[in-house]
């Protein structure tokens, strides 16, 4: 009898140290913080100790260093971007200082072409009141040839030079054919007066020379040649 007492009592002390330990209350003590970091979110318990991360190392030494290449890039970018302002200033300042002393050159160049031609209109003023004067004929020629004199100063101080025309073989890229004159075979397509001069700039041609041609009427040993002046529809 006593055994079984002391069985029931030791059943009830168990099952009322069951039922104590299923009301025990288990209170978490952990908070969650935003704040921002790259992760975005840390977990602290009471005292306020963040807990660990639970990212592996190596991916976080990854965001690191793309954090640190993303710095680097933008800053190389930003570099980039004051030196092509910087060149695109020089640029235009360089343009503008060329334009400058292109236009100074042809101011120049015009005054100094101009100032030429001022003694050419001196000796035509001359000639002019010494016809009117009643001057001598050679007089009035001594001021003609000092105005043409002038002018081919003027000319070739510009850089236009004549070139020559008469006894030449007539070349239609240079002369110019007015009139033609028969001549003996040998001075078949030869050039045998001068209207006109004709003047070159350089290797540009300013104007053609205006000539008379010599043909000849029976065949010669240069009739095959293609630049021939009677070639020319008058």
């Amino acid at each position: 009898m006593q055994e079984a007492r002391g069985a029931e009592a030791a059943a009830r002390a168990a099952e009322a140290e069951e039922t104590a330990a299923a009301g025990v209350r288990v209170t978490d003590r952990r908070r969650v913080v935003l704040d921002d970091s790259p992760e975005g979110v840390r977990v602290q318990d009471a005292t306020g100790a963040a807990e660990p991360s639970l990212k592996p190392k190596y991916v976080e030494e990854l965001e690191a260093r793309t954090r640190a290449a993303e710095g680097l890039a933008a800053d190389v970018q930003a570099r980039f971007e004051q030196v092509r302002a910087k060149l695109r200033r020089e640029t235009d300042e360089i343009r503008q200082r060329l334009a400058r002393t292109a236009d100074e050159r042809v101011q120049r160049d015009r005054a100094a072409f101009i100032a030429s031609l001022l003694p050419v209109l001196d000796n035509l003023q001359l000639a002019i009141k010494a016809a009117e004067g009643g001057g001598s004929i050679e007089a009035l020629l001594d001021g003609l040839r000092g105005t043409a004199s002038g002018y081919e100063n003027a000319l070739s101080a510009a850089g236009a030079e004549p070139f020559k025309a008469l006894g030449e073989t007539f070349d239609p890229e240079l002369h110019e054919a007015v009139d033609t004159t028969e001549v003996e075979p040998a001075r078949d397509n030869t050039i045998t007066a001068e209207y006109s001069r004709g003047y070159r700039l350089g290797n540009q041609l300013l104007r053609p020379a205006r000539v008379q041609v010599g043909k000849s009427h029976q065949p010669s040993a240069v009739s095959s040649q293609p630049d021939r002046a009677d070639d020319i529809e008058w």
